[in-house]
């Protein structure tokens, strides 16, 4: 028999005469290092990368983020059709610069800015996240304890900042990006925030500031900014205190308004949230808040002519869409405060339900309720009750596709294992009880493997569910097995945000 010839046309004959599957692209590598030569059709470009994202985790069944994952649609339209503005172009774009400020006035009257009128706008800028914010924020203690120094003739050469050890990663990277020595009030085995006490015992003459975590990253517990604002007053100790309120600032003011964290306490300067948490908007937007216009020195904020226009700026970055700014207002005036409230007692409520669920089913709770911490749960086995530990669940669990994330908590903790779930918009009661029939099927599947088993069974998942084990993972081989921040030296997990 003749064997069969087949038959090739030219590589660019079918360019724009075939399907996206009958194209030659389909039967190719899609480009990895090198821009390719030649131009691809946009239905192929789209159809191609869509392809390729399919590969990604779905945003409902990943509980491991804050992140929001819903916005209406009429939102969706609004950030779309701006898509294209420069926010920085203040003289081409000025309506999007003020609705910057008006959400900056927003924000700065729920967190309870001092202010002088009805008219008075706080003192704050947008972010790309909490991340920047915090950066600028560690930038304006720096210079303000700097200048008071200067003045009084001292050095001003070991500036130093304290924080719990179950800080999110962005402080240490701003702490060793400017240059001010990390002091941490280590946790416990039974204490995961920070404690006022020892805090304020650790202030010195080179303490730029204080960090309060309104809902820290692993059991959401909010910490006791009032305790520390009134040691500070009652010792007569010169330091100010700055609010991490990145997943609380927009959930305390409307499920706990008597909690008294923001500026209604003296010590407080400054305080960062972020619009794309609980602000409900999609990735890509923060806020920084300062009490006055004293405690963001004049030399840290530039006037430049740029564009045609004279406009100030402190920020990280220049450049930036203006889309999250206008989500952002949309979602404060759409849903104004009863809206937000509404949907933080739900998540609250929801959250309650998870925690109590999980109890009866034996787990250790490590998380508040009743609206005295954030809507997550965090929970643990009980010591030594199974033969597999917190993080084999979480890999059971994203067999079926759930991103429940597993954590070694903070140092001096005993290396204590939790796993977390994080309560967001789109979670409803109907996915909660999915999400606990898959947790009672998991723990009954890996309650019947013996330790071989188990072994073998996470060394699949992690090689080929999960997408370090599909990569390989993302950086470089040169930064693998870093040792010098609290991950590297003491075991902790970085926590998802």
């Amino acid at each position: 028999m003749d064997k069969l010839k087949l038959r090739f046309e030219s590589p660019l004959s079918d360019v724009f005469t075939t399907s996206v599957y009958g194209s030659r692209f389909a039967g190719e590598d899609l480009p990895k290092h090198e821009i390719p030569e030649t131009e691809m059709p946009k239905e192929i470009a789209y159809r191609l990368i869509k392809d390729d994202l399919s590969l990604d985790g779905n945003p409902l069944l990943n509980l491991a983020s804050f992140v929001t994952t819903y916005m209406e649609k009429e939102a969706e339209d609004l950030m779309t059709e701006s898509f294209s503005k420069n926010f920085i172009d203040y003289e081409e774009y000025p309506q999007s610069a003020d609705i910057q400020n008006r959400c900056v006035s927003m924000i700065g009257r729920l967190f309870n800015a001092p202010t002088t009128g009805n008219d008075a706008a706080a003192v704050g800028t947008s972010t790309i996240g909490s991340s920047e914010a915090i950066m600028l924020a560690v930038l304006a203690m720096k210079r303000r304890w700097k200048n008071a120094r200067v003045a009084a003739g001292k050095p001003t050469d070991k500036p130093n900042i304290i924080m719990s050890s179950a800080v999110q990663v962005c402080w240490e990277k701003a702490a060793r990006y400017f240059e001010v020595e990390e002091k941490y009030v280590f946790c416990t085995p039974d204490r995961y925030v920070i404690d006022p006490e020892e805090t304020v015992k650790m202030v010195d003459e080179n303490t730029i500031g204080i960090c309060v975590i309104l809902g820290t990253t692993y059991t959401g517990e909010y910490e006791d900014a009032k305790a520390i604002n009134d040691l500070l007053i009652k010792k007569n100790i010169n330091t100010v205190i700055h609010i991490d309120a990145a997943s609380g600032g927009f959930v305390a003011p409307f499920v706990a308004p008597e909690l008294e964290w923001d500026f209604r306490l003296e010590k407080v300067v400054s305080i960062n949230t972020s619009g794309h948490k609980y602000g409900l908007v999609y990735p890509g937007v923060g806020w920084i808040i300062w009490r006055a216009p004293e405690y963001l020195p004049k030399e840290l904020v530039f006037n430049i002519n740029y564009l045609g226009a004279d406009q100030a700026s402190f920020t990280l970055n220049f450049s930036k869409g203006a889309s999250q700014v206008i989500g952002q207002y949309y979602q404060l005036i759409r849903l104004g405060k009863h809206g937000y409230r509404s949907i933080m007692t739900n998540l609250t409520r929801t959250a309650d339900y998870l925690s109590d669920s999980l109890e009866q089913l034996g787990f250790v709770i490590m998380s508040k309720k009743n609206g005295t911490g954030l809507p997550l749960v965090a929970f643990r086995f009980k010591t030594g009750e199974k033969h597999y530990d917190e993080f084999a669940l979480a890999h059971q669990l994203r067999g079926r596709s759930w991103v429940v994330p597993a954590y070694t908590m903070a140092p001096h903790t005993d290396d204590l294992k939790m796993l977390r779930v994080v309560v967001r918009e789109d979670f409803s009661k109907s996915r909660c009880d999915q999400l606990l029939q898959d947790i009672k099927l998991c723990l009954e599947v890996l309650d019947q493997m013996d330790k071989a088993e188990l072994k073998r069974n996470q060394e699949y998942i992690s090689k080929h569910l999960t997408t370090h084990g599909r990569t390989g993972g993302r950086s470089h081989k040169h930064y693998h097995g870093e040792t010098h921040s609290l991950q590297g030296k003491h075991g902790k997990t970085h926590g998802v945000c």
